[in-house]
């Protein structure tokens, strides 16, 4: 599956076999993790909510996209949902092309596309309370 959204932590050599060919020269990988600090705070946990149909659907669709905008081979696009601790991946984007530079533009490119357009929803436990995160912008939970 080159998109998908799971609850399972990523296999990167198995993500890897989804997309390796023989003419590809460069693959980048951009991996996520849950760090321990977020706006100044110490982070416990993240909660990733989801709707899981329509977030494959835009993936797969960033996925063509970035197909069709940059010089790439493919592309993988996963992202994990539910209660993730400290260090736990969250998001794994796997872009493959002839060549470096066009593999690179086309991950930075993807992360923030999903970032962007992926209905997917993050919540930070922390020391201070729980908060749900919208882009830069932080809201308590009430």
């Amino acid at each position: 599956m080159k998109v998908r959204m799971t609850r399972n932590a990523f296999d990167l050599n198995g993500a890897l076999g989804h997309i390796a060919v023989p003419e590809a020269g460069g693959y980048v990988f951009f991996l996520g993790k849950v760090r321990s600090e977020s706006h100044g705070r110490r982070v416990r946990k993240l909660i990733y909510e989801a709707y899981e149909e329509m977030a494959e659907e835009e993936m797969e669709r960033i996925r063509k996209e970035a197909l069709e905008k940059f010089p790439i081979l493919d592309m993988l696009i996963w992202h994990r949902y539910g209660e993730l601790e400290v260090g736990d991946d969250t998001i794994l984007i796997i872009a493959s092309g002839k060549h470096r530079k066009e593999a690179f533009e086309a991950c930075i490119w993807a992360i923030d596309q999903v970032k962007r357009r992926v209905p997917v929803w993050k919540r930070e436990v922390t020391e201070e309370g729980t908060f749900w995160i919208e882009g830069n912008k932080v809201v308590p939970e009430k």
